[in-house]
């Protein structure tokens, strides 16, 4: 008999990660692969099944403008209950540390279901940054029977943790999506996008939305960006702006307006993917998009206090740079007019695996399941 498995996810960057491995698993004989979506995010999240041409069994469409975590967590939980009790999968796969993964995780215990891990075991050792992710990440080890860990430091930290059940080194699926998106002789469907496509200059993605650097860190970084452009003549800023309204009534204001800086919607992921190849560098409080650059060999300054990347600062593709206005500009002045540091920082290695961990993760989970150790 298969193995029945239930993917949870809600987000755009669960889903990047995620629609690899369910499209393994549904074309694996040994598995029944079940995909269930939260909506934790809407427009994004159905923008990236898309691409993938993932279509989820079961959306709990849970999203709410101005959405908090209690409401969140309140419409998820008896959501995802449901569909446990529909589907009885053998296990639950759930991504990362967004609260869709700990939540759909918490779940599978009330029902004593067992539950794997998708990107377990990174940590920053701060329960408040990323807040709520770092706390979320722990529950789920806690929680969790099979961990597939990105890296050696992921496996470390669960076994410092002392997680119960298995740990798996497999490389983070990120790796494996982009095999999916990245092309040469890539046309954009953002017009923005599109329109810089044949110009000359030098281009800088960036991202900026966590919960932790709303307001007066967000305004910083907003400060830097704009010191940036004036310093630098043929610099050019793609700010993709998230939907959360705290992150526009502050960007906006401050960033609209100015030639050499490009206010987008949220682009697709193979836009996304693409642009990230040709930037010069990368601005970004996003985990994911540290690990994409990284891929791609794009230096990457990372807009957070802390980050559960470590392996890509010990390379030097990453270089944490915190939220103050000044460490920021002149840390992104000197990557845009400084070659040699540019340079050294492009040829460091990618930590983070070798594009087969959606095929390692099917490997261990049907070996688990067909082992005498295999207790449900």
């Amino acid at each position: 008999m298969p193995v029945k498995i239930l993917s949870v996810f809600g987000t755009r960057p669960d889903a990047i990660k995620m629609c690899p491995l369910v499209k393994l698993l549904a074309a694996d004989s040994r598995f029944e692969s079940i995909v269930c979506v939260s909506a934790q995010h809407r427009e994004m999240l159905d923008q990236v099944l898309a691409i993938f041409d993932v279509h989820p069994d079961y959306d709990l469409n849970i999203m709410k403008p101005s959405q908090t975590l209690f409401q969140i967590s309140a419409a998820m939980i008896p959501g995802i209950g449901e569909v446990l009790e529909a589907v009885k999968p053998d296990l639950v796969l759930v991504h990362g540390d967004t609260s869709t993964a700990f939540l759909a995780a918490l779940a599978a215990f009330y029902q004593q279901i067992p539950v794997g891990h998708v990107e377990a075991g990174l940590r920053t050792g701060n329960i408040y940054s990323p807040f709520p992710e770092e706390m979320n990440r722990m529950l789920v080890g806690r929680l969790a029977t099979l961990h597939f860990a990105p890296t050696l430091r992921n496996r470390e930290n669960l076994l410092q943790e002392h997680a119960l059940g298995k740990i798996f080194v497999t490389g983070n699926t990120v790796i494996d999506a982009m095999r999916y998106t990245t092309v040469s002789d890539y046309h954009y469907e953002d017009p923005v996008l599109e329109s810089l496509r044949d110009q000359a200059g030098k281009f800088v993605l960036m991202t900026a939305h966590r919960r932790e650097n709303l307001g007066a860190p967000l305004a910083a970084i907003c400060r830097a960006v704009l010191r940036l452009v004036d310093a630098v003549p043929d610099l050019h800023v793609v700010y993709p702006v998230h939907l959360n309204p705290a992150v526009r009534n502050t960007v906006y204001p401050l960033l609209s307006g100015h030639a050499r800086i490009h206010l987008t919607e949220p682009v697709n992921l193979r836009d996304a993917h693409n642009f990230m190849a040709r930037c010069r560098f990368v601005m970004t409080d996003s985990g994911g998009i540290q690990e994409e650059a990284t891929a791609l060999g794009v230096p990457t300054l990372v807009l957070r206090r802390e980050t559960e990347r470590g392996e890509g600062i010990e390379t030097g593709i990453l270089k944490l740079v915190g939220v103050e206005e000044e460490n920021i500009f002149q840390a992104a002045r000197e990557l845009a007019e400084n070659d040699s540091v540019h340079d050294k920082m492009s040829k460091s290695e990618n930590p983070y695996g070798d594009g087969h961990a959606c095929e390692y993760i099917a490997d261990a989970i049907a070996g688990y399941f067909n082992s005498k150790e295999c207790v449900l």
